[in-house]
């Protein structure tokens, strides 16, 4: 793909000169006149690198590196000064550029200048994306044949950049087999967005995976990405899309067919090309049957299908999985005796290898460090502990973002005030409404 570069400069003449270099060169060139421009540029497009002249008409160059960098923190940036202007090009380095050249541009300087930055650029976002992931960059197999199967099956999606359907019970890790497949392949560089299409219903679901440009509803006081911008040559992680509304279901589809999309309120004309893992608990077939479900939507997400088994189906691996889990939790196996082993054995983990982590961790929060957990911390495996119907036991997190919808509601879908009406950060209520659907 063609490098993108934003080019930030109010002289019409140095603009020409520098797109009839570099478009010969492979660089695809967006030019941009004032501060006003480029600002519009960022929020409807994404960009490689940034060249930013100093000295512009409706500002100061230096002062739209903090805009730049609030909406990629790892795009290059290279400054364009003055030869008398060398103390605001040291300005402009302490405030996040990553180099200058003085003019007149030399443009075989610049473009030597614009490698080695691009360079920089590509590896400061994939230590970014590592850095983000990295605690979930293993993925357990175990030793059973069908896991095995399972294990070519993901080298496979990795291999490829063809939509995955991930299916399976709760629990049993379609989130983190995801986010191995995007680390081992060739997006692995760029962002992996997850979005759960269970905790957001109708146009607060849009307006996450589309955007919306200002003035859409009542609350957008300005243009916001959505999703699809953010996964730009990345991986977009659409996780419980069997619970995705069958409205937003036919706006998808046509993304998915021509990787273009407008956002809420505007007619321009977005491009995003974005690699599709999408992941679910339900049988498709069975919401395609009942009318929930496009069946068109259903063959362009299932390209490639994995289906992870529930833990009870694989106890054989059970030994090898909590010597996994008890080592990402930072303790050794040794810690569980062959009785407490004999226990979990015994029991049908219908939350899966979720459940399984937490009791362990819960476990260790209750022992001294490396000592042997005790009997008694897994007691409540062997008790019958379905009274209830499954219907009618409400967990903590089950009832707290039922709270968070109430507010959304009450917000107009606005998930920022919502945010700050509970008094948390925007990503703290997205892990909430996950967890509450989970």
């Amino acid at each position: 793909m063609k490098p993108h570069v934003l080019l930030i400069e109010d002289n019409a003449a140095t603009r020409f000169g520098f797109v009839r270099y570099f478009s010969p060169e492979g660089y695809d060139v967006f030019e941009a006149a004032s501060l006003a421009e480029a600002a519009a540029a960022l929020t409807a497009q994404h960009f490689d690198i940034i060249i930013l002249d100093i000295n512009l008409p409706d500002g100061n160059g230096i002062d739209f590196i903090k805009t730049a960098r609030a909406n990629d923190p790892c795009i290059p940036i290279i400054v364009i000064t003055g030869e008398g202007d060398i103390p605001l090009a040291v300005e402009a380095m302490q405030r996040g550029a990553d180099n200058f050249l003085t003019k007149p541009v030399d443009n075989a300087a610049l473009a030597v200048f614009m490698r080695k930055t691009l360079e920089i650029g590509l590896l400061k976002h994939r230590l970014s994306a590592r850095k983000r992931t990295e605690k979930d960059a293993t993925f357990f197999i175990g030793e059973s044949r069908g896991m095995q199967e399972i294990h070519d099956l993901m080298l496979a999606a990795a291999a490829s950049d063809i939509p995955v359907l991930i299916t399976g019970e709760t629990g049993t890790g379609k989130g983190m087999l995801a986010r191995w497949i995007h680390q081992h392949g060739a997006r692995a560089a760029n962002e992996c967005v997850e979005l759960n299409c269970s905790g957001l219903r109708g146009e607060m679901l849009a307006r996450e995976i589309f955007g919306n440009a200002k003035g859409a509803f009542t609350s957008a006081d300005q243009n916001r990405k959505g999703l699809l911008d953010a996964a730009d040559r990345g991986t977009l992680f659409l996780d419980e899309i069997g619970d995705m509304g069958i409205d937003i279901q036919a706006q998808f589809l046509k993304v998915l067919e021509d990787k273009n999309y407008r956002r809420l309120g505007d007619v321009k004309l977005l491009r995003s090309n974005f690699r599709l893992i999408c992941a679910t608990h339900h049988e498709l077939d069975s919401l395609v049957n009942t009318g929930r479900f496009r069946q068109d939507l259903m063959y362009r997400i299932n390209m490639l299908s994995i289906h992870l088994p529930p833990l009870r189906e694989r106890m054989h691996d059970l030994p090898a999985l909590v010597a996994y889990l008890l080592r990402s939790l930072g303790s050794p196996a040794t810690v569980v005796s062959d009785d407490i082993m004999a226990t979990l054995r015994g029991y049908s983990w219908p939350g899966n290898i979720r459940e399984l982590k937490n009791v362990l961790e819960r476990a260790l929060l209750l022992t001294p460090h490396e000592a042997a957990l005790r009997k008694v911390h897994f007691s409540g495996l062997a008790q019958n502990r379905m009274h209830l119907p499954a219907q009618n036991r409400r967990t903590v997190q089950e009832v707290e973002g039922e709270h968070i919808r109430v507010v959304l509601d009450q917000m107009g879908g606005d998930i920022d005030k919502a945010a700050k009406s509970l008094n948390i950060s925007r990503a703290t209520l997205y892990r909430r409404l996950k967890k509450s659907t989970e």
